[in-house]
């Protein structure tokens, strides 16, 4: 391939940063020792390599990627927030992260000001949620859809097409 890609004018990314990339989005929890193994190199370099990449912000941390069905929490909700003046968006997104079951929050254009995914136990469980957003300074009302199955996850794919781009 022999692609190299310049983020921001700051850090050029090769081929091994590559492949490091590549072997992480599948394994954030792989041994560095493992990858260094894989690509013949040492891991030493991995090490200098990942930190680089963290630095320039390309790499944020690691994921962990949690079963919530196993944890009692398999009930998912997506809520439409509509407010009373757009001005206030950032209150509300603030109080929206003090409900530790909204795990995902959008300011969005269109119908809704902010959409947002909840995560609970059952429907009752959802309904407390539901009252709790709708509780918030600034809510005029809010518009809930259920999730019946989330048959797509997974980041990776995206990542991989990402890296595979460059």
């Amino acid at each position: 391939m022999g692609k190299n890609l310049t983020i921001m004018n700051k850090v050029k990314l090769d081929e091994v940063d590559h492949q490091i990339l590549d072997i992480l989005i599948d394994n954030t929890r792989v041994p560095f020792t493992d990858i260094s193994k894989r690509l013949f190199i040492s891991a030493g370099t991995v090490h200098v390599r990942v930190k680089k990449m963290e630095e320039a912000g390309i790499i944020k941390g690691s994921s962990l990627n949690l079963d919530y069905v196993k944890l009692g929490y398999s009930f998912i909700a997506y809520i439409g927030i509509f407010l009373e003046k757009t001005k206030i968006i950032n209150d509300v997104i603030k109080s929206l992260n003090d409900i530790p079951f909204v795990t995902v929050a959008h300011i969005t254009t269109g119908k809704f000001n902010i959409f947002c995914k909840v995560r609970a136990h059952d429907t009752k469980h959802a309904k407390e949620i539901i009252f709790m957003i709708d509780d918030i300074d600034g809510v005029s009302r809010t518009e809930t859809m259920i999730s019946l199955e989330e048959s797509i996850n997974d980041k990776k794919r995206l990542m991989h097409r990402i890296f595979n781009e460059l």
